[in-house]
């Protein structure tokens, strides 16, 4: 990290004012937390939200802990290509000193447009040194990448976006797509510039698509967690999304979903519905469609997320979510669940004619049992269901027959 393009002497960093320089084989992550006043019990309760985040057993907890205390710094490129930096501004706001931040902050993070200290020539000396050594570790890739006329529509240091990407995916050992024009193409898709995800770029390479407009720093943290501490990527979907993020529908996560099942709807922008927190589906929220971990990490340190605000999901992190999921504020066709345009009256005595009929139906199976070798059932003339009298038995002969 001391080269003219780097972002800071990482010596200088982790070094305690008046200390001397730290030994070698001193954990890296240990040396910054020192740095930051964090506490080993801070430090332990980061990792088991890790544990919790990662959906891993309590049990893995010390192996993420001795991973982190031990492991290799990583050495981390990351570079931007289509895109507005909504990604890097969010990695950037995250909460204010967190051990989230340390974790992002600590690892040997050579290349970044947007924060790095050097510039022009220098920066891309950096860049260009890491692929030729092959010795990047992760590889993360903010922004779509441009195909069409030649990929002309970003170009840096006189090489394409398309160029950057194969080259530096070559020299990694894995690649995090950040973001949804990373991921699928994003906005910058649906235009004239022909831009597409990483996946339709490199292959041959682990990829996790880290989905969403913009991505939650917290599971790009728990995704880095998991390879420092297993050394490969966590479970994923169809889509190479982490299932520990993607993997549960919005809509069942929701703090509203209660409001939903009942029938309270928004009818309006600021109605009383909407004052009250009431569900957001008739304001055209995608939940009931999309499936991300915003309501359980959130944003700004834990406090809010956007249906929390009372905005409707946009299904930001689901696929092609520009093309497919727009217009934002148009109702969902067809989402048929427990709730929807349905008064919690109606709802109950729904309930309770469908328990009647069932009441009915097993009150006559059970008639119908008891019925069996008594005679056959009869019904009255007020609809009773009543069974005839048994017919007698015939008289015994003695021996334990009938005569």
């Amino acid at each position: 990290m001391g080269e003219a393009g780097g972002l800071v002497t990482r010596p200088d960093l982790l070094t305690v004012a008046g200390a001397a320089p730290p030994a070698e084989e001193e954990g890296w992550l240990q040396i910054a937390l020192a740095h930051r006043g964090i506490s080993r019990r801070r430090f332990l309760g980061f990792a088991s939200a890790m544990t919790a985040l990662l959906a891993l057993p309590a049990s893995m907890t010390p192996q993420i802990v001795k991973a982190l205390d031990t492991a290799k710094k990583p050495t981390v490129v990351w570079l931007e290509f289509q895109d507005c930096a909504g990604n890097t501004e969010s990695m950037l706001r995250s909460a204010d000193p967190t051990i989230a931040d340390i974790v992002l902050e600590a690892i040997s993070l050579e290349y970044h447009e947007t924060i790095m200290a050097g510039a022009g020539a220098a920066a891309e000396a950096v860049l260009a040194k890491h692929v030729a050594a092959g010795d990047i570790d992760i590889l993360i890739v903010e922004g779509a990448i441009p195909t069409a006329d030649g990929g002309v529509y970003c170009t840096i240091a006189g090489k394409t976006a398309v160029q950057h990407l194969q080259e530096a995916a070559a020299a990694s050992k894995l690649v995090i797509a950040v973001g949804a024009c990373a991921w699928d193409g994003g906005f910058p898709g649906l235009g004239v510039t022909g831009a597409k995800g990483v996946g339709d770029i490199i292959s041959g390479k682990p990829l996790i698509n880290l989905g969403g407009c913009p991505h939650n720093v917290a599971n790009t943290t728990a995704t880095i967690v998991h390879y420092l501490t297993f050394g490969s990527a966590p479970e994923l979907d169809q889509y190479n999304r982490p299932l520990f993020a993607y993997g549960h529908l919005i809509h069942d996560q929701c703090e509203r979903r209660a409001n939903f099942d009942a029938g309270r709807f928004v009818e309006a922008w600021g109605d009383q519905g909407h004052r009250n927190g009431w569900c957001l589906y008739k304001m055209g929220c995608k939940g009931p469609q999309a499936t991300y971990n915003c309501p359980i990490v959130r944003w700004n340190g834990g406090t809010s997320w956007p249906i929390g605000a009372g905005h409707g999901c946009i299904a930001c992190a689901s696929p092609n979510f520009w093309a497919r999921m727009s217009p934002f504020y148009d109702r969902l066709p067809d989402v048929q669940m427990f709730g929807v345009d349905v008064q919690a009256q109606t709802i109950g005595l729904g309930a309770i004619g469908a328990v009647s009929v069932l009441t009915a139906v097993h009150a006559g199976s059970v008639i119908a049992r008891r019925s069996r070798g008594r005679g056959k059932a009869v019904v009255a003339p007020d609809g009773t269901v009543v069974p005839e009298p048994p017919t007698p038995a015939a008289p015994s002969d003695g021996s334990g027959t009938s005569a």
